[in-house]
């Protein structure tokens, strides 16, 4: 591997942190998971011949940051001033994606992993079977409970699908 770990951070580090901060939800605490990653895996870097994919291990170390059990004891902060979801008009766009947000933001940890991992990393079962260290089958069956979840939530529920436009053909 030629490259340096500060090259490395410099080019990689914005996406790490929007990983981190689609798992976590917060900005500030998404700062602070890929900073205890990166801790980590700069210990490991000159003397570790597995690192010939840094990007991907660098992910499962924040990912293995995000579901860590300490991590859970010690952040037990919540802002204050910051309101839980933003004020919208209801029809808005950015109002249903907020929306959706607050509620990914309460499934379990491991299952938005795997929504994260799936649809904003692009990643198939077998990419996050590696990174969460599970079998195909236990990705299938956390991302299978998140769905669920996420349909039955009273708040998606009550959210109507805009009508599509529809275009007249002329003859």
């Amino acid at each position: 591997m030629e490259a340096s770990f500060e090259e490395f951070v410099r080019s990689r580090g914005p996406a790490l942190l929007r990983y981190a901060h689609l798992l976590c939800g917060d900005a500030g605490r998404a700062e602070d998971l890929v900073q205890d990653a990166l801790v980590k895996v700069h210990r490991r870097w000159s003397a570790s011949a597995d690192l010939t994919t840094p990007f991907a291990y660098t992910r499962r170390a924040v990912t293995n940051e995000y579901l860590s059990w300490r991590r859970r004891l010690a952040n037990h902060e919540l802002p204050s001033m910051v309101p839980d979801r933003a004020v919208a008009p209801a029809g808005d766009r950015v109002a249903d994606r907020d929306l959706v947000w607050s509620v990914i933001r309460d499934l379990p940890r491991r299952q938005r992993v795997v929504v994260v991992l799936r649809y904003y990393e692009d990643l198939g079962d077998r990419e996050i079977a590696g990174v969460l260290g599970v079998a195909e089958g236990t990705v299938r069956s956390l991302a299978s409970r998140a769905f669920a979840a996420l349909r039955e939530h009273p708040e998606l529920t009550e959210v109507q699908p805009r009508p599509r436009r529809v275009t007249q053909e002329q003859p």
